[in-house]
């Protein structure tokens, strides 16, 4: 059976993810408050942002602003694709 929680984004509940997707306390908020569809729309989401704005992930920079991005999608007002990005 999978694993429920009470999606913030969504504002209902729905499957969970089997495990923090992330270290820290950020992963275990986003284990506990997000499901693994907003999970899913975040990954694609994080992907334009790298490939758009050319990020290396293994950057420090780079990383905190994917941190940055991701607080914003998962938990506040949203995050903005680049201004350059047209959807297909």
């Amino acid at each position: 059976m999978a694993r429920m929680v009470n999606c913030i984004k969504l504002g209902k509940e729905a499957e969970g993810l089997p495990v923090p997707p992330y270290p820290g306390e950020i992963g275990k908020r986003i284990w506990k408050e997000i499901s693994k569809e907003v999970w899913g729309n975040w990954m694609q989401h994080q992907t334009i942002l790298i490939n758009e704005y050319r990020l290396s992930p293994i950057e420090p920079k780079a990383r905190k602003f994917l941190e940055e991005e991701m607080d914003k999608f998962l938990f506040g007002e949203g995050s903005e694709a680049p201004n350059e990005f047209v959807k297909q």
